[in-house]
């Protein structure tokens, strides 16, 4: 059952789109939600962060959970208004 299964591939093909992701919210701040932003962007990296040392240390799931949180909070952001962004492929819009 490779589908149910996390794997360094599957791991990998994450973090390319948290990676796209982040960098699409951080060049599309709106105007006036500086401070916001600048704190989901803190925790979009911290859970990176941890979701890399856990795949080090071949943890995958933890890996996983958090690379899944920190999409998270910029799929948040985009929900609050605080980025402003269009592609329904890396984001969840309204």
């Amino acid at each position: 059952m490779a589908l149910h299964r996390i794997t360094k591939k599957k791991l990998l093909h994450y973090f390319e789109i948290t990676d796209k992701a982040l960098k699409i919210a951080e060049n599309s701040v709106r105007k006036g939600k500086e401070n916001e932003a600048k704190e989901i962007i803190s925790m979009v990296k911290n859970y990176l962060s941890d979701s890399k040392y856990f795949q080090e240390k071949k943890d995958y799931l933890s890996s996983f959970a958090a690379i899944n949180y920190a999409h998270g909070w910029l799929d948040c952001g985009v929900r609050l208004g605080i980025f402003n962004v269009k592609d329904n492929s890396l984001f969840v819009l309204k």
